[in-house]
Formats: C-alpha cells, sequence, structure tokens
C-alpha cells in the first residue's frame, strides 16, 4: 500500500478509536499492513479486512448489520479472541453521528485510492496512467464533438476579446503555441498528449513542421489519425498510443516539444522526471512549452475532492513555483510564463453552453449521470479560475546550448508574425 494512503488509514483510524479503553487489538489489511490500537500490548483480536468492501462496513456506513453481513460474507473476519471484538464494535457504534460522517468524508477518498490501486497500481505507475486517462477521455468522440467545436481542442482558449467564437480563440490558441516555439518548417516537432490531433495537424498543415503526438487514450489516438488522414498530413504527421515515459527507449530527438493540458496527470513526485524526458528528448537550442493547470499557492491541495472521484482520479494540481522548480532541476531554463486564467474561464462557459444546448444529442452517446458530472466539474471549474484558486501557465523552456539560447532579443516576433496571419486571411 502506498505511504499516502497508509498515512490517510492511520489518521482515520486513530480518530475512528480516540478514548477507547477496551481490550487491546489490531486491524490487518488485504495486503498485510497493519494498525495497533496500542503499540506497546499485544492484541487480544486482530479485525482482519479482506477488501475495501470491509473498510466500507466498519468506517463509513457502520452499523450491526453491514459489519453482520461484512463478516457472513467473508469480507471481515476476526482472529484470536472473537469475544473481544465487541467492545470494539460498540465504540464504532457509539461514535458520534457528527463525527462518524466527519471520518467517512474523509475516508471516501482513501477507499477509492485502495480501490484504484488494487486494479491498476502504484499511483502514477504506467497501466494506472493509462486507466486514469481512458476513465476520462475515452468517451465517445461524437460525445465531445458538439460542444468542443470544429477545433476539436479540449484545452483552454486564447481570447483576444471576450466576444470571440470559441472556434476562433482555439486556433489562435494553436498559433500562440507555434509562436512561441517559433516552429519553423521541417522541424520536428513532438505533442506530449496530443489529444484528437488539433495541434499536430496545425503544426503539420501551417507550420510544415514533422509532427508526432502521443497520447494514452484510445478513443484520442484513433481520431487523430483518422483526421491526419482525412487532411492528406500521414506523410508529415503521425500520432500512437504512447506514455511519455516510453519515448526514451527511442533515439530520436526533437526541435520542439509541446505538452498541453497532460502535465495535470503527472503528479510532484514525478515531475523531475517529465522534465528530465523532455530535456533529453529535445536537441541543444530546442524549446519546451508546457501548459498545463497550477493550483494558487495560497489554495491548498484537497485529499478528496469531487473532481478527484469523478472526472480526473489520480490529478494532482501542483504550484506554479513547484512547476518551475522540477523543470529547473532538470536543466531546462525558463524563458517565458504566461497565465491565461481568464482565458479558461471564458472557455469552460462556452463549454457549458455548449453542453446545455446539445443535450438532446450528446445523451444519445453517454448516460445521464456522465453528462451532470461533466457540465458541474466544468461549471465549477470556471468558478474556480474566476475566483484564482487555480490559473493556467503556459511556461516556455529551452535546453541552452552551452549557454546560448539561439533566441531573439525580445518576444516581438510572437505577435508580428500572428499579426501577418491575421492580415493575410482577410485577403
Amino acid at each position: 500500500m502506498t505511504e499516502s494512503i497508509w498515512k490517510q488509514t492511520t489518521s482515520v483510524f486513530s480518530m475512528l478509536f480516540t478514548g477507547y479503553e477496551g481490550p487491546p487489538f489490531a486491524i490487518r489489511l488485504w495486503d498485510g499492513w497493519e494498525w495497533r490500537s496500542s503499540a506497546n500490548l499485544k492484541p487480544a483480536c486482530t479485525i482482519v479486512l479482506e477488501n475495501p468492501r470491509a473498510l466500507n462496513a466498519l468506517v463509513t456506513n457502520p452499523s450491526e448489520l453491514t459489519m453482520g453481513e461484512a463478516f457472513i460474507d467473508g469480507d471481515l473476519d476476526v482472529e484470536e479472541d472473537i469475544f473481544a471484538v465487541f467492545s470494539i464494535v460498540e465504540q464504532i457504534l457509539n461514535r458520534p453521528r457528527s463525527l462518524r460522517q466527519q471520518l467517512a468524508e474523509k475516508f471516501a477518498g482513501t477507499i477509492f485510492g485502495l480501490g484504484q490501486w488494487l486494479r491498476h497500481g502504484p499511483l502514477h505507475s504506467l497501466p494506472r496512467a493509462r486507466a486514469s486517462i481512458a476513465h476520462h477521455y475515452d468517451q465517445p468522440v461524437a460525445f465531445y464533438e458538439p460542444w468542443l467545436g470544429e477545433s476539436m481542442v479540449y484545452s483552454c482558449g486564447y481570447f483576444r476579446s471576450a466576444q470571440d467564437s470559441l472556434d476562433a480563440a482555439q486556433e489562435q490558441k494553436l498559433e500562440l503555441i507555434c509562436n512561441k516555439l517559433r516552429l519553423q518548417p521541417s522541424e520536428q516537432f513532438l505533442d506530449i498528449g496530443c489529444g484528437w490531433g488539433s495541434l499536430l495537424l496545425h503544426a503539420a498543415g501551417r507550420r510544415q513542421a514533422r509532427a508526432q503526438g502521443i497520447t494514452l487514450s484510445r478513443e484520442q489516438a484513433g481520431a487523430a489519425k483518422r483526421r491526419i488522414e482525412e487532411a492528406g498530413l500521414e506523410h508529415s504527421c503521425g500520432a500512437e498510443l504512447r506514455d511519455y515515459r516510453e519515448l526514451e527507449e527511442s533515439r530520436e530527438r526533437f526541435d520542439k516539444i509541446a505538452s498541453v493540458g497532460m502535465f495535470e496527470h503527472v503528479g510532484l513526485k514525478n515531475l523531475p522526471e517529465y522534465f528530465g524526458i523532455a530535456y533529453r528528448l529535445l536537441r541543444p537550442g530546442g524549446l519546451f512549452l508546457n501548459h498545463g493547470i497550477a493550483r494558487s499557492h495560497t489554495s491548498p491541495a484537497r485529499e478528496s475532492s469531487f473532481i478527484d472521484r469523478y472526472v480526473f482520479p489520480d490529478g494532482r494540481l501542483v504550484t506554479l513555483a513547484e512547476t518551475l522548480h522540477a523543470a529547473e532541476s532538470q536543466g531546462l531554463e525558463v524563458r517565458d510564463v504566461e497565465n491565461l486564467r481568464e482565458h479558461y474561464e471564458l472557455t469552460l462557459r462556452r463549454w457549458v453552453e455548449g453542453l446545455r444546448e446539445n443535450a438532446t444529442t450528446l445523451l444519445e452517446h453517454v448516460p445521464r449521470l456522465t453528462y451532470r458530472i461533466w457540465l458541474l466539474y466544468m461549471a465549477g471549474s470556471a468558478a474556480a479560475f474566476r475566483r484564482g484558486d487555480i490559473g493556467v501557465y503556459q511556461v516556455l523552456l529551452s535546453r541552452p546550448d552551452r549557454g546560448n539560447s539561439r533566441l531573439p532579443l525580445t518576444r516581438d516576433d510572437w505577435y508580428a508574425e500572428s499579426q501577418s496571419r491575421r492580415e493575410e486571411a482577410l485577403v
């Protein structure tokens, strides 16, 4: 069992049995981990929990009936003195209702985490990362199309005006990323977490780059390949089902790399590895644009939340400071940081409008529960961006070539090129 789950479970049991004066006892989980009511006394009995269902009966919804059923079903067992267990049960059932509710809320995330650990392995391991991504992104493509619009971009847009359409904002965001990377024809470009391929298509089609994308979502990989074929860009563009950690096995190196809306799934512990891999994949003088959500330093990390449970399993937001520290620790140099917080609120508002306007169509592809989860998650996220609890940062990083960044002294070309392209589009 992971250290974080161990700590949460210890905390819950300590709260549950505060003031307990009966015979000493132990609780042992199915993986062998054990908690004792007394560190110095031999347990009179050991309550053996065979699976997470027994935890639910003991902590989340305790009653004589739930605990009795857990025992007769084999989810819970008692070793040594079975008679001693009844003073323990009495302690559980006599806890104030308010404390039991508090414990249930605190333990809900732990039980979910234990289930994830049993099914898919430790947090942020490759099998569990695949499962977490699939949980969120492997909805039918037809569910996303009506509210994402023509761009099929599932990340924050870039609004030159609050009146911009969603499609215009997403086109402007893709162009901004390419401008910041100063992406040139024939350069090798990697998109980590490529979604349905929109940035790949933009990089290959508009900038004539050689673009490669990876994703852990089968639905996204399939859709990206179909879009690439439809655009006739197979010779310069590709998408595959792959984890970023698997890229080090190849010797391929890239001039430019982007990661848009993906690093939220990496986890604080793995950020140095993530940025280290990006550094090693870049050629000297190469650029890496990391676009992702970070929580405000004043907004505490939550042990369990609605989004953790129903939307992004294992997703954990880090702060901007933690992000930059991890990147710099791997040799990357920070060249630019931009917060697009207001842009994400506008994007989410457009998405919520699309969800509502297309409700009938969407319910043909997903259950009503799924639809309502997405509606609540997006509306709540818009409110969080508005409050400033979270922001979305574009961080431009470089791998200097013996101190030479190979970059101009100003950012003027980013915006001059965008203006030029806008004028071309009007002709």
